[in-house]
């Protein structure tokens, strides 16, 4: 397992873990990160990421993308 911002970009990666508060975990749910779901990073501009979930693009950030494990 590792966190999502250190996932090679282009590549499906299934989540396996959603770390952080309570909010921060209701957050990622409201934009489609489940356990078990299927986010493919798309690029990365400073730090952040572009990535494709449930048919969206969607923006994280680094700090989000570090409590997301794949």
């Amino acid at each position: 397992m590792m966190p999502l911002n250190l996932a090679e970009a282009g590549q499906p990666q299934i989540i396996r873990r959603i770390g952080g508060s309570p909010e921060v975990k209701k957050h990622l749910e409201d934009l489609g990160f489940n356990v078990g779901g299927e986010v493919v990073i798309l690029s990365t501009i400073s730090g952040n990421l572009i990535v494709k979930i449930k048919e969206s693009r969607v923006a994280v950030s680094d700090e989000l993308a570090r409590r997301i494990m794949v």
